[in-house]
């Protein structure tokens, strides 16, 4: 039975959504696992959020931003809901993200002690981050803490397990829920607040936009720290009764494709480039018992999509679209109506507008607004700078079909002005992409004192020839301005952990190459 949204449904505080989840779908029903195959019930989860919580309490303030520094596994969901459980804001930390933007993240959200585990230090070699961490916060380890849970810690958890709306910090759905750090594709991360009500509601808007079963479980290799890992790959699956199965890293592409079909997993979450190493390294069905896969982040290439059929049969990959400002999910394909090309139909509950951008045709800068739209972006002195009227600006050129499904044209910022047109870069990539799908394509723009800006292609394939761009433009009735005239062929192309591409990293190679000739 489809699922009208209702904006009222989102109107809840995480933990309270928690609990609410716990009564429709049973208490007893196991909720989350990770690669300990060791699965926790919904009653599981809220009596450890409570035993953990109850320790971290004593170290912080209520409404304290506390850090998170952990993979996705069990330990991150549990220790995200223990802050909620006592009204602390988890911050989540991108360990990926080099010590510069770290320090700086932990700065600007005032994070005073970060929640971390040995194990996962140990195993990725991170002293370095804890050593520079060290310095401005305090770092404190799970096990640790778990270590200090005593019998009357113990007993505290389990009443408060039987009872947990009467020992749980009362929380408005307007609170401050999480803080996210923007993936920095092109250029410093950006401080992004979300309310309690903007993941419930985006969670609600998912399932009214696709019709979900609670037999089903979800596999999230994605990393907790990117919103589209939190909220599509831990929030959406818990407040909607499927198992969430955690996998703490998307790089491990042996492993994840036999653990898929393990687990009997239902959906997977990944990201193009990830998805397209999975299929490749799988060496038999693996993935064939999926529902669908849903790739977010960037841009899924038609390479993709065949592989996964000829590989996997009538398993849908379907590309969504989100902004880590919208809580992240915006729109999605459907797995009866999968529009290839496109990234899907708006999720309901959302206004939106179409600004045209000078030079520019046959699309517009989007806007929008909604329920899962955050409070606003993290200010130096503490405060939220809040969207304008509710208005998330994009920043993506995109158009519309009268019943609302989105193709992305490129950002505003990835459109260069050559002899006086407007040329996306997106669009270059796929010229490349079309020519070498195999490959992986970065566009960027360069200043040319004849024709104000130059296009580059930055790749992976050593055997990529303007030529053969020219002629595949030639074939297709691609402007010629479209076609990058330079390529720099590279070892690999630099991406970011959530599997975007590092536009900031490719920048500053081209930069680099430009001196050196």
């Amino acid at each position: 039975m489809p699922v009208v949204f209702k904006a009222e449904d989102g109107q809840k505080a995480l933990f309270d959504a928690l609990i609410d989840a716990r009564d429709t779908y049973g208490a007893k029903k196991p909720i989350l696992e990770d690669q300990d195959r060791n699965p926790l019930s919904y009653t599981d989860l809220i009596r450890a959020s409570f035993a953990l919580g109850r320790k971290i309490a004593a170290m912080t303030k209520p409404g304290e931003n506390v850090g998170i520094l952990l993979p996705s596994g069990s330990a991150a969901v549990v220790t995200f809901f223990a802050l909620h459980a006592f009204g602390r804001v988890p911050t989540m930390l991108n360990f990926t993200a080099g010590l510069r933007n770290l320090k700086a993240a932990c700065a600007l959200a005032k994070v005073k002690r970060v929640l971390t585990a040995h194990k996962f230090i140990e195993l990725g070699n991170l002293h370095d981050i804890v050593d520079a961490l060290e310095a401005q916060t305090t770092i404190t380890y799970l096990e640790d803490v778990r270590g200090s849970i005593g019998v009357a810690d113990k007993l505290f958890a389990a009443t408060a397990g039987l009872f947990p709306r009467q020992f749980r910090a009362p929380a408005k759905p307007s609170d401050r829920g999480v803080v996210l750090f923007t993936s920095g594709s092109f250029g410093a991360p950006r401080g992004v607040v979300l309310s309690q009500a903007n993941m419930v509601s985006n969670a609600e808007q998912v399932a009214a936009h696709i019709e979900l079963d609670p037999d089903w479980v979800f596999f999230n290799p994605l990393p907790v720290f990117h919103c589209f890992g939190l909220t599509g790959g831990v929030i959406l699956p818990l407040l909607k009764g499927m198992k969430a199965f955690q996998y703490p890293s998307p790089l491990h592409t042996k492993q994840i494709p036999a653990l898929v079909k393990d687990t009997k997993a239902s959906v997977l979450f990944a990201t193009d480039t990830f998805l397209n190493h999975y299929a490749r390294a799988s060496d038999g069905d693996e993935l064939s018992g999926l529902r669908f896969i849903v790739c977010g982040a960037e841009k899924v290439r038609e390479e993709t999509h065949n592989l996964i059929h000829e590989k996997f049969g009538p398993v849908p990959v379907l590309e969504g679209y989100g902004a880590t400002e919208a809580s992240p999910v915006i729109a999605v394909n459907k797995p009866d109506d999968n529009r290839r090309g496109t990234v899907g139909g708006l999720l309901p509950g959302q206004d939106f507008r179409i600004e045209p951008v000078e030079g520019i045709s046959g699309g517009g800068r989007l806007l929008v607004r909604g329920p899962n739209v955050m409070l606003g972006y993290l200010r130096e002195d503490g405060g939220i700078d809040a969207p304008d009227g509710g208005w998330h600006d994009t920043g993506d050129v995109v158009a519309m079909t009268d019943d609302n499904w989105i193709t992305i044209k490129g950002r505003v910022k990835r459109f260069a002005k050559i002899a006086g047109e407007m040329v996306s870069l997106t669009a270059a990539e796929d010229l490349a992409s079309a020519v070498w799908p195999d490959g992986r394509h970065a566009v960027i723009s360069m200043p040319d004192k004849k024709k104000g800006e130059r296009l580059i292609l930055v790749t992976d394939r050593h055997d990529a020839a303007v030529s053969e761009l020219v002629a595949h433009a030639q074939t297709i009735g691609a402007p010629e301005l479209a076609v990058p005239r330079k390529i720099l062929k590279v070892p690999e192309v630099p991406v970011l952990g959530s599997g975007k591409t590092d536009y900031v990293a490719i920048q500053r190679m081209a930069d680099q190459d430009a001196k050196a000739a």
